[in-house]
């Protein structure tokens, strides 16, 4: 008999088999420095617009509009650079393109695209040449060294008019240099729409690949770099979940024996138990305002969704039905928890308000739908959808008017999808028999890349911005 696969975050709730089980505990949790940023921050400077007068702007903003059109030529490296600095550079340089083109945002010409032209380092000259293949705008990046550091200096101009849009200077230790593309992606970003990036954004999973069937808790960057693990518990710990500041991540681990709930503090690399009462607590969700965190919890007989503050000692309930309710997911402005219920004979996804009252269905097509995530901007959730034997499909529901679509038509499961922080992405567990590895892809459905490899991955958590 197949095994039900795990959804979103969280283990299998008691109406099936369980996926997670029981190890012993060996030690304490030993969560490594320097969690979050994974290396010390990038110091940034704005430089001053090279081109004199007025600058120029170009912005994306609420319409929607084709992508800008980046000119990005091969980026000017000091001679002085050492060959172990020039292997740092290109990683800035490929790491920097590789941000813009994820982005979206831009459509980006790089050195291959622009090998037509016939450059000669006049300015008005090459701005023209630029524009002759549909460039708006370019992007001429300088890299050199400055003692101990490298330095990424970036300047955007507006092509038809040959003003500066902007011009940023960001310096590192050559440990840093994918953090510091990474910055100036977010930097352009910013300019460009008025809002963050997600470059410097951070997925939190859980993987086994260090000790097999013993899963820890792993972090890496958004683009599957610099996978690192953050606890040593030596038991079953994961599903986790991001306070909304990026200081804690809440998870479930079998650390003293039976399911409990627990958060990393990531500043003090500090563990902190939440409530591990009764036999069974499941699914942790931070509140909007990161001061509560809701999770399921085993009362008697019956599985209930409850809230408590970060440290509790007497959890709220808030449902009350006779059916299995867990899974709980905290809607964006703090007034609705999504969560998965068996009270119409299968499970599917409801929203309630957050004392517990208006319960509303969500989910209507498909046997099994679990795993909610709430969009950013809090106008649709996305949750794993059993539409033919065990294979889940990604799917997004509009709350609006209930308008449902299927982002995900595979030969694999595809499941516990989570937005990025933009709403523009998606991250979710793609099941290949009994591998489990983590993909990101746009939040249409489109652009699939695969971050995982070694070892079975599953249950990621994308970070909020960046502070």
């Amino acid at each position: 008999m197949n095994q039900e696969p795990t959804i979103r975050r969280r283990p299998r709730v008691p109406w099936l088999a369980a996926t997670v089980r029981s190890a012993t505990v060996l030690s304490a949790t030993v969560i490594a420095a320097a969690v979050l940023a994974g290396a010390p921050a990038v110091s940034a400077q704005e430089e001053e617009p090279i081109v004199e007068g007025e600058t120029a702007t170009i912005r994306i903003g609420d319409r929607a509009r084709a992508q800008i059109r980046l000119a990005f030529p091969k980026a000017d490296l000091d001679a002085a650079l050492g060959a172990a600095d020039r292997g740092v550079a290109q990683e800035i340089e490929q790491t920097l393109r590789d941000d813009l083109a994820y982005s979206g945002i831009f459509n980006v010409q790089g050195p291959t695209e622009l090998a037509v032209l016939t450059l000669t380092g006049e300015r008005a000259h090459d701005f023209e040449q630029y524009r002759s293949l549909g460039n708006e705008v370019v992007l001429l990046a300088t890299i050199k060294r400055e003692d101990d550091k490298i330095v990424l200096e970036g300047r955007v101009y507006d092509l038809p008019s040959a003003q500066s849009i902007t011009g940023k200077r960001y310096r590192g230790l050559p440990s840093q240099a994918r953090r510091v593309a990474h910055t100036l992606a977010d930097a352009l970003h910013l300019q460009f729409t008025g809002r963050p990036g997600i470059a410097l954004t951070t997925i939190a999973f859980q993987s086994d690949r260090d000790a097999s069937n013993r899963q820890e808790l792993y972090l890496m960057d958004y683009d599957g770099h610099n996978q690192r693990r953050i606890s040593s518990h030596q038991s079953t710990s994961g599903f986790s979940d991001w306070s909304p500041t990026g200081d804690a991540i809440a998870y479930m681990s079998y650390f003293s024996g039976s399911p409990g709930i627990y958060y990393v503090d990531l500043q003090s690399n500090r563990k902190v138990p939440v409530y591990a009462g009764g036999s069974l607590n499941l699914s942790p969700s931070f509140s909007p305002d990161g001061k509560k965190i809701a999770f399921s919890h085993t009362s008697e007989i019956n599985v209930d969704v409850y809230t408590c503050e970060r440290e509790c000692r007497n959890p709220r309930r808030l449902t009350t039905s006779r059916a299995i309710d867990t899974n709980p997911a905290w809607s964006p402005d703090g007034r609705h928890v999504a969560f998965t219920s068996d009270r119409s004979g299968k499970p599917n996804v409801y929203v309630m308000d957050v004392d517990g009252g208006n319960v509303r269905r969500l989910s209507f097509e498909g046997d099994y739908n679990d795993g909610a995530c709430w969009r950013p901007d809090g106008t649709h959730l996305v949750y794993a959808s059993r539409r033919s034997g065990f294979r889940f499909q990604v799917t997004e529901t509009s709350l609006v008017d209930l308008a449902t679509r299927t982002l995900t038509n595979g030969p694999d499961s595809y499941e516990e999808p989570c937005y990025a922080p933009d709403g523009r992405h998606l991250v979710f567990t793609v099941k290949r028999g009994r591998e489990s590895q983590i993909h990101v892809m746009n939040a249409d459905g489109t652009l699939w890349r695969q971050l995982t490899h070694q070892g079975n991955n599953l249950a990621a958590d994308w970070s909020p911005f960046a502070q």
